[in-house]
Protein backbone atom coordinates (compact mmCIF):
# COMPACT_ATOMS: atom_id res chain seq x y z
CA UNK A 1 0.00 0.00 0.00
CA UNK A 2 1.50 3.56 -0.91
CA UNK A 3 2.08 6.08 1.80
CA UNK A 4 0.41 9.49 0.80
CA UNK A 5 3.19 11.64 2.15
CA UNK A 6 1.03 14.75 3.97
CA UNK A 7 2.22 18.09 2.89
CA UNK A 8 3.68 20.69 5.79
CA UNK A 9 2.29 24.20 6.17
CA UNK A 10 4.68 26.81 5.70
CA UNK A 11 4.03 29.95 7.24
CA UNK A 12 6.66 32.48 5.51
CA UNK A 13 6.97 35.67 8.21
CA UNK A 14 8.69 38.98 6.67
CA UNK A 15 9.19 42.56 7.37
CA UNK A 16 11.91 44.68 8.20
CA UNK A 17 14.31 44.90 10.67
CA UNK A 18 13.31 45.60 14.18
CA UNK A 19 9.57 45.50 12.99
CA UNK A 20 8.84 42.75 15.42
CA UNK A 21 8.97 39.69 13.49
CA UNK A 22 11.18 37.52 16.06
CA UNK A 23 9.12 38.52 18.87
CA UNK A 24 6.38 36.98 17.08
CA UNK A 25 7.89 33.82 16.59
CA UNK A 26 8.99 33.33 19.85
CA UNK A 27 5.52 33.67 20.92
CA UNK A 28 4.08 31.65 18.49
CA UNK A 29 6.79 28.55 19.33
CA UNK A 30 6.38 28.56 22.83
CA UNK A 31 2.39 28.73 22.34
CA UNK A 32 1.36 27.36 19.81
CA UNK A 33 1.13 23.47 21.31
CA UNK A 34 3.25 22.59 17.62
CA UNK A 35 5.99 20.98 16.73
CA UNK A 36 7.76 23.77 13.99
CA UNK A 37 11.29 24.06 12.36
CA UNK A 38 12.22 27.66 12.29
CA UNK A 39 14.55 29.37 9.06
CA UNK A 40 16.06 32.42 10.20
CA UNK A 41 18.07 34.37 7.62
CA UNK A 42 19.72 37.06 9.08
CA UNK A 43 23.08 39.31 7.90
CA UNK A 44 26.32 39.11 9.63
CA UNK A 45 28.47 36.49 11.75
CA UNK A 46 26.32 36.96 14.74
CA UNK A 47 22.89 35.55 14.48
CA UNK A 48 21.28 37.82 16.96
CA UNK A 49 17.90 36.57 16.18
CA UNK A 50 18.77 32.74 15.83
CA UNK A 51 20.26 33.54 19.59
CA UNK A 52 17.19 35.13 20.82
CA UNK A 53 14.55 31.86 19.23
CA UNK A 54 17.29 29.44 20.37
CA UNK A 55 17.07 30.48 24.18
CA UNK A 56 13.29 30.46 24.59
CA UNK A 57 12.87 26.79 25.03
CA UNK A 58 10.62 26.01 22.30
CA UNK A 59 12.05 22.56 22.02
CA UNK A 60 14.70 20.45 23.47
CA UNK A 61 18.07 21.07 23.43
CA UNK A 62 18.83 17.58 21.19
CA UNK A 63 16.03 18.89 18.80
CA UNK A 64 17.82 22.35 18.11
CA UNK A 65 20.10 21.80 15.25
CA UNK A 66 17.26 19.65 13.53
CA UNK A 67 14.50 22.42 14.17
CA UNK A 68 16.02 25.68 13.90
CA UNK A 69 18.01 26.51 11.00
CA UNK A 70 20.46 29.85 10.62
CA UNK A 71 21.04 31.30 7.29
CA UNK A 72 23.67 34.52 7.76
CA UNK A 73 24.72 34.34 4.63
CA UNK A 74 22.93 36.57 2.41
CA UNK A 75 19.15 37.83 1.56
CA UNK A 76 17.26 34.54 0.70
CA UNK A 77 15.06 36.10 -1.91
CA UNK A 78 18.53 36.10 -4.04
CA UNK A 79 20.03 32.54 -2.97
CA UNK A 80 16.96 30.57 -3.11
CA UNK A 81 18.63 27.86 -5.37
CA UNK A 82 22.06 27.77 -3.35
CA UNK A 83 20.69 28.19 0.20
CA UNK A 84 16.92 27.33 0.32
CA UNK A 85 16.34 24.42 -1.38
CA UNK A 86 18.93 22.53 0.20
CA UNK A 87 17.98 23.82 3.50
CA UNK A 88 14.17 22.90 2.45
CA UNK A 89 15.31 19.29 1.24
CA UNK A 90 16.81 19.30 5.17
CA UNK A 91 14.03 19.61 7.10
CA UNK A 92 11.94 17.93 4.77
CA UNK A 93 13.42 14.60 5.73
CA UNK A 94 12.01 14.72 9.31
CA UNK A 95 8.51 15.96 8.17
CA UNK A 96 6.91 13.31 9.90
CA UNK A 97 7.91 14.86 13.16
CA UNK A 98 6.73 18.00 12.52
CA UNK A 99 3.64 19.67 12.21
CA UNK A 100 5.01 22.62 10.44
CA UNK A 101 7.82 25.28 9.30
CA UNK A 102 8.00 29.24 9.52
CA UNK A 103 10.71 31.21 7.47
CA UNK A 104 11.54 34.25 9.48
CA UNK A 105 12.81 36.42 6.40
CA UNK A 106 16.07 39.46 6.63
CA UNK A 107 14.34 43.13 6.91
CA UNK A 108 15.50 43.32 3.10
CA UNK A 109 13.70 39.93 1.98
CA UNK A 110 11.23 40.28 -1.09
CA UNK A 111 8.49 37.37 -0.07
CA UNK A 112 7.30 36.65 -3.54
CA UNK A 113 11.18 34.77 -4.72
CA UNK A 114 10.87 32.88 -1.96
CA UNK A 115 6.87 31.68 -2.32
CA UNK A 116 7.86 30.27 -5.91
CA UNK A 117 10.59 28.59 -4.71
CA UNK A 118 8.11 26.24 -2.97
CA UNK A 119 6.69 25.48 -6.25
CA UNK A 120 10.32 23.59 -7.39
CA UNK A 121 10.06 20.01 -7.97
CA UNK A 122 12.00 18.95 -5.30
CA UNK A 123 9.57 20.58 -2.70
CA UNK A 124 6.18 21.04 -3.80
CA UNK A 125 4.35 17.96 -2.93
CA UNK A 126 5.73 17.90 0.57
CA UNK A 127 4.83 21.46 1.18
CA UNK A 128 2.28 24.43 1.00
CA UNK A 129 2.09 27.92 1.58
CA UNK A 130 -0.03 28.18 4.55
CA UNK A 131 0.70 32.45 4.74
CA UNK A 132 2.99 35.40 4.07
CA UNK A 133 2.76 37.78 6.81
CA UNK A 134 4.27 41.12 7.30
CA UNK A 135 5.06 42.75 10.89
CA UNK A 136 4.80 46.39 10.45
CA UNK A 137 6.26 48.52 13.18
CA UNK A 138 2.99 50.79 14.60
CA UNK A 139 4.79 53.38 16.40
CA UNK A 140 7.30 53.81 13.46
CA UNK A 141 4.06 54.30 11.27
CA UNK A 142 2.53 56.90 13.35
CA UNK A 143 5.24 58.83 13.29
CA UNK A 144 5.50 59.10 9.61
CA UNK A 145 8.44 56.35 8.70
CA UNK A 146 8.02 52.57 7.34
CA UNK A 147 10.72 51.80 9.61
CA UNK A 148 12.27 53.18 12.86
CA UNK A 149 16.01 52.75 12.04
CA UNK A 150 16.47 53.44 8.84
CA UNK A 151 19.69 54.01 8.64
CA UNK A 152 19.97 50.36 10.41
CA UNK A 153 18.38 48.89 7.31
CA UNK A 154 20.59 50.52 4.88
CA UNK A 155 23.79 49.26 6.46
CA UNK A 156 21.90 46.03 6.46
CA UNK A 157 21.51 46.77 2.99
CA UNK A 158 24.95 47.53 2.37
CA UNK A 159 26.62 44.44 4.29
CA UNK A 160 25.47 42.29 1.92
CA UNK A 161 27.75 41.70 -1.02
CA UNK A 162 24.63 38.85 -2.75
CA UNK A 163 21.67 41.59 -2.50
CA UNK A 164 20.73 42.21 -6.19
CA UNK A 165 17.64 44.01 -5.46
CA UNK A 166 18.59 47.96 -4.50
CA UNK A 167 14.95 49.64 -4.59
CA UNK A 168 14.10 52.73 -2.17
CA UNK A 169 12.41 51.35 1.41
CA UNK A 170 8.94 52.55 0.47
CA UNK A 171 9.43 50.47 -2.64
CA UNK A 172 10.89 47.48 -0.25
CA UNK A 173 7.68 48.01 2.00
CA UNK A 174 4.91 48.10 -0.67
CA UNK A 175 6.56 44.84 -2.21
CA UNK A 176 6.47 43.03 1.25
CA UNK A 177 2.65 43.91 1.53
CA UNK A 178 1.90 42.98 -2.14
CA UNK A 179 3.04 39.80 -1.30
CA UNK A 180 1.27 39.59 2.38
CA UNK A 181 -2.19 37.97 3.11
CA UNK A 182 -2.26 38.74 6.66
CA UNK A 183 -0.39 42.23 8.00
CA UNK A 184 0.35 42.75 11.79
CA UNK A 185 0.77 46.10 13.30
CA UNK A 186 2.97 45.60 16.40
CA UNK A 187 3.42 47.44 19.33
CA UNK A 188 -0.28 48.40 18.73
CA UNK A 189 -0.67 48.46 22.56
CA UNK A 190 1.95 51.52 22.53
CA UNK A 191 -0.73 53.56 20.25
CA UNK A 192 -3.52 56.03 21.11
CA UNK A 193 -6.53 54.75 19.20
CA UNK A 194 -7.00 57.17 17.08
CA UNK A 195 -3.04 56.64 15.60
CA UNK A 196 -3.92 52.62 15.69
CA UNK A 197 -7.02 53.38 13.36
CA UNK A 198 -4.83 56.01 10.96
CA UNK A 199 -2.07 53.59 10.68
CA UNK A 200 -4.04 51.08 9.90
CA UNK A 201 -6.02 53.38 7.03
CA UNK A 202 -2.92 53.96 6.06
CA UNK A 203 -1.75 49.83 5.17
CA UNK A 204 -4.93 49.29 4.16
CA UNK A 205 -4.59 51.76 1.31
CA UNK A 206 -1.73 49.92 0.45
CA UNK A 207 -2.50 46.68 0.49
CA UNK A 208 -4.77 44.72 -1.90
CA UNK A 209 -8.40 45.38 -1.09
CA UNK A 210 -9.80 43.03 1.31
CA UNK A 211 -6.21 42.01 2.76
CA UNK A 212 -6.53 41.58 6.97
CA UNK A 213 -4.98 44.12 8.87
CA UNK A 214 -4.48 43.26 12.66
CA UNK A 215 -3.08 44.81 15.42
CA UNK A 216 -0.55 42.96 17.87
CA UNK A 217 0.80 43.70 21.50
CA UNK A 218 4.08 41.93 22.67
CA UNK A 219 4.00 39.24 19.86
CA UNK A 220 0.43 38.07 21.25
CA UNK A 221 -1.58 36.95 18.26
CA UNK A 222 -3.77 33.50 17.92
CA UNK A 223 -1.37 31.19 16.33
CA UNK A 224 -4.31 29.50 14.75
CA UNK A 225 -4.24 32.87 11.87
CA UNK A 226 -0.41 32.21 11.32
CA UNK A 227 -0.11 28.60 11.26
CA UNK A 228 -1.98 25.44 9.29
CA UNK A 229 -1.20 22.73 11.43
CA UNK A 230 -4.55 20.14 13.24
CA UNK A 231 -7.50 22.57 11.92
CA UNK A 232 -9.72 19.60 11.79
CA UNK A 233 -9.91 20.18 15.55
CA UNK A 234 -11.95 23.53 14.81
CA UNK A 235 -14.30 22.08 12.38
CA UNK A 236 -18.02 20.93 13.63
CA UNK A 237 -18.73 18.04 14.90
CA UNK A 238 -22.40 18.16 14.80
CA UNK A 239 -24.19 19.62 12.27
CA UNK A 240 -24.91 23.07 11.19
CA UNK A 241 -23.72 25.70 14.37
CA UNK A 242 -22.56 29.29 14.59
CA UNK A 243 -19.94 30.01 17.13
CA UNK A 244 -18.42 33.57 17.75
CA UNK A 245 -15.22 34.00 19.62
CA UNK A 246 -13.25 36.89 20.85
CA UNK A 247 -9.20 36.97 20.41
CA UNK A 248 -7.89 39.24 22.56
CA UNK A 249 -4.41 40.11 23.74
CA UNK A 250 -2.72 41.28 26.59
CA UNK A 251 -2.70 45.38 26.55
CA UNK A 252 0.16 47.26 27.72
CA UNK A 253 0.04 48.03 31.31
CA UNK A 254 0.71 51.86 31.17
CA UNK A 255 -3.21 51.70 29.78
CA UNK A 256 -6.36 51.42 31.06
CA UNK A 257 -8.08 49.96 27.79
CA UNK A 258 -6.71 47.57 25.08
CA UNK A 259 -6.76 48.95 21.72
CA UNK A 260 -4.80 45.84 20.60
CA UNK A 261 -7.97 43.45 21.35
CA UNK A 262 -9.74 42.08 17.81
CA UNK A 263 -13.17 40.78 18.22
CA UNK A 264 -12.72 37.85 15.96
CA UNK A 265 -16.26 35.89 14.90
CA UNK A 266 -15.97 32.73 14.11
CA UNK A 267 -18.77 30.95 11.90
CA UNK A 268 -19.01 27.18 11.30
CA UNK A 269 -20.88 25.88 8.57
CA UNK A 270 -21.84 22.23 7.69
CA UNK A 271 -23.60 21.80 4.00
CA UNK A 272 -24.58 18.92 1.96
CA UNK A 273 -25.12 19.22 -1.57
CA UNK A 274 -22.68 19.01 -5.47
CA UNK A 275 -19.57 21.22 -5.62
CA UNK A 276 -17.13 20.48 -8.50
CA UNK A 277 -13.48 22.07 -7.06
CA UNK A 278 -13.67 24.65 -9.11
CA UNK A 279 -17.34 25.40 -8.30
CA UNK A 280 -16.38 25.31 -4.67
CA UNK A 281 -12.68 27.16 -4.83
CA UNK A 282 -14.88 30.23 -7.39
CA UNK A 283 -17.58 30.69 -4.63
CA UNK A 284 -14.90 30.58 -1.22
CA UNK A 285 -12.84 33.06 -3.21
CA UNK A 286 -15.93 35.77 -3.72
CA UNK A 287 -16.78 34.90 0.07
CA UNK A 288 -13.15 35.50 1.47
CA UNK A 289 -13.37 39.01 -0.82
CA UNK A 290 -16.75 40.23 -0.07
CA UNK A 291 -16.47 39.48 4.16
CA UNK A 292 -12.95 40.33 4.36
CA UNK A 293 -12.30 36.99 5.85
CA UNK A 294 -9.12 36.65 7.70
CA UNK A 295 -9.02 32.63 7.42
CA UNK A 296 -10.96 29.88 6.07
CA UNK A 297 -10.79 26.14 7.23
CA UNK A 298 -12.53 22.76 6.59
CA UNK A 299 -12.69 20.19 4.24
CA UNK A 300 -15.42 18.53 0.97
CA UNK A 301 -15.82 15.12 1.12
CA UNK A 302 -17.25 14.48 -2.67
CA UNK A 303 -18.46 11.31 -3.48
CA UNK A 304 -16.43 10.67 -6.25
CA UNK A 305 -13.51 11.16 -4.79
CA UNK A 306 -11.49 8.70 -1.81
CA UNK A 307 -9.95 11.49 -0.49
CA UNK A 308 -10.79 14.69 1.43
CA UNK A 309 -10.61 18.28 -0.51
CA UNK A 310 -8.84 19.93 2.21
CA UNK A 311 -9.57 23.94 2.46
CA UNK A 312 -7.48 26.62 4.27
CA UNK A 313 -7.53 30.24 3.36
CA UNK A 314 -5.51 32.90 5.04
CA UNK A 315 -6.41 36.60 3.90
CA UNK A 316 -6.86 36.15 0.33
CA UNK A 317 -4.54 33.11 -0.18
CA UNK A 318 -6.64 29.90 -1.03
CA UNK A 319 -4.99 26.50 -1.06
CA UNK A 320 -7.64 23.49 -1.55
CA UNK A 321 -5.46 19.75 -1.99
CA UNK A 322 -6.79 16.21 -1.92
CA UNK A 323 -5.47 14.74 1.65
CA UNK A 324 -6.89 12.06 4.46
CA UNK A 325 -9.89 9.90 4.46
CA UNK A 326 -13.70 10.57 4.10
CA UNK A 327 -13.67 8.29 7.65
CA UNK A 328 -13.50 11.64 9.30
CA UNK A 329 -17.45 12.80 8.28
CA UNK A 330 -19.24 13.88 11.31
CA UNK A 331 -22.31 12.58 9.80
CA UNK A 332 -21.25 8.79 9.16
CA UNK A 333 -24.05 7.19 11.30
CA UNK A 334 -26.85 9.34 8.93
CA UNK A 335 -28.49 8.22 6.30
CA UNK A 336 -26.57 9.81 2.98
CA UNK A 337 -27.69 10.62 -0.50
CA UNK A 338 -24.62 8.78 -2.56
CA UNK A 339 -24.71 11.43 -4.94
CA UNK A 340 -24.35 14.22 -2.22
CA UNK A 341 -21.01 15.39 -0.74
CA UNK A 342 -20.48 16.89 2.40
CA UNK A 343 -18.57 20.46 3.31
CA UNK A 344 -17.57 21.11 6.38
CA UNK A 345 -15.99 25.17 7.21
CA UNK A 346 -15.09 27.19 10.41
CA UNK A 347 -14.93 31.04 8.77
CA UNK A 348 -13.23 33.81 10.79
CA UNK A 349 -13.53 37.49 10.20
CA UNK A 350 -15.58 40.62 11.58
CA UNK A 351 -19.05 41.21 11.63
CA UNK A 352 -20.07 37.78 10.33
CA UNK A 353 -23.65 37.13 8.64
CA UNK A 354 -23.84 33.30 8.97
CA UNK A 355 -27.12 32.59 6.59
CA UNK A 356 -25.63 35.08 3.98
CA UNK A 357 -22.29 33.12 3.72
CA UNK A 358 -24.47 29.71 3.94
CA UNK A 359 -26.81 31.14 0.57
CA UNK A 360 -23.54 32.09 -1.22
CA UNK A 361 -22.39 28.46 -0.93
CA UNK A 362 -25.52 26.91 -1.37
CA UNK A 363 -25.65 26.31 -5.59
CA UNK A 364 -30.04 26.18 -6.43
CA UNK A 365 -30.36 22.74 -7.09
CA UNK A 366 -32.10 23.67 -10.41
CA UNK A 367 -28.17 25.09 -11.49
CA UNK A 368 -25.91 22.41 -9.63
CA UNK A 369 -27.90 20.02 -8.11
CA UNK A 370 -26.99 21.21 -4.42
CA UNK A 371 -29.38 20.82 -1.73
CA UNK A 372 -27.95 22.25 1.72
CA UNK A 373 -28.76 19.93 4.59
CA UNK A 374 -31.33 21.75 6.60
Amino acid sequence: MTTIQRRLPVTVVTGFLGAGKTTLLRRLLLDSGQRLAVVVNEFGEVGIDGALIRSCGFCPDEELDTRLIELANGCLCCTVQDDFLPTMERLLERADQLDGIVVETSGLALPEPLVAAFGWPQIRSRTRVHAVVTVVDGEALAAGHVVANPEALEAQRQADPSLDHSDAIDDLFDEQLEASDLVLISRADLLRPEQLETVAALLQARCRPGLPVLPMAAGHVDADLLLGANDEAALPRHGRSHGRDAATHEHHEDHDHDHSHVAIESVAISLRGRWTQVQLETQLRQLIAEHRLIRAKGWLAMPDKQRLLQIQAVGPRLNCWYEGQPTQLTHASEPTTSNLGELQLVLLGFQLDPSRMEQQLSIPADSAGTVPRS
